[in-house]
């Protein structure tokens, strides 16, 4: 019998996710940052302009979700066919996913995000423009999100609600918040999780 070694996904799994950690972070400071300025131009009120990236921040990684389960089906039903040991399928599945991420298509997603955002009743633009004016952001998110499910475990995000009890573990509290207030008026950045534990703190606005 031979030995059952773990496929090139699991060996490189500690180095992914050191990267697409970081790639998140510099997502926060970079994409985010030029999705804010792109919006101020057409909007005055900061607290919609973040709740718009929120929002995209949130639908993305939904998105990607989705579209990793998709994909991973497809490669399981026609990995199976020929499959024989000694790695397992599942092994063998994410090995060609993770050799394969090129084959995702992410303007499907980045597509769905939009049409997600466009009926989304917290959130609005000004007739003049559209949400694909922050695809970079929205395609760089969905891109991290699907690569982050092929981590075991993998990565997600918290989806916080209007109105929770601010919590120092999983968030910073943004600069326009009232810091003796204990509840969160709205998100401005999802907290990074791994089995549900918070990895990268996100960024929440506190106000009475």
């Amino acid at each position: 019998l031979r030995s059952y070694s773990p496929g090139r996904a699991r060996r490189t799994n500690a180095s992914r996710r050191a990267f697409l950690v970081a790639r998140f972070g510099d997502i926060y400071a970079q994409e985010r940052l030029e999705a804010e300025t792109l919006l101020r131009k057409y909007i005055s009120d900061m607290e919609m302009v973040q709740r718009i990236i929120y929002a995209a921040a949130v639908e993305s990684f939904h998105a990607a979700k989705m579209a990793y389960r998709q994909f991973k089906i497809h490669v399981r039903e026609t990995l199976s066919i020929g499959h024989s040991g000694p790695e397992s399928l599942e092994d063998k599945v994410l090995d060609f996913i993770v050799q394969h991420e090129d084959l995702y298509g992410v303007q499907s997603s980045v597509n769905e995000v939009i049409r997600s955002m466009n009926i989304n009743p917290k959130i609005s633009l000004p007739p003049e423009i559209d949400f694909i004016v922050i695809s970079t952001l929205i395609r760089e998110l969905c891109r991290v999100a699907f690569s982050m499910q092929t981590l075991v475990p993998p990565l997600d995000i918290s989806v916080g609600i209007d109105g929770e009890l601010f919590s120092e573990n999983k968030y910073h509290r943004g600069v326009e918040s009232d810091f003796t207030a204990a509840l969160v008026a709205y998100h401005v950045w999802p907290a990074l999780m791994e089995n549900d534990v918070v990895i990268v703190k996100g960024r929440a606005v506190t106000k009475r």
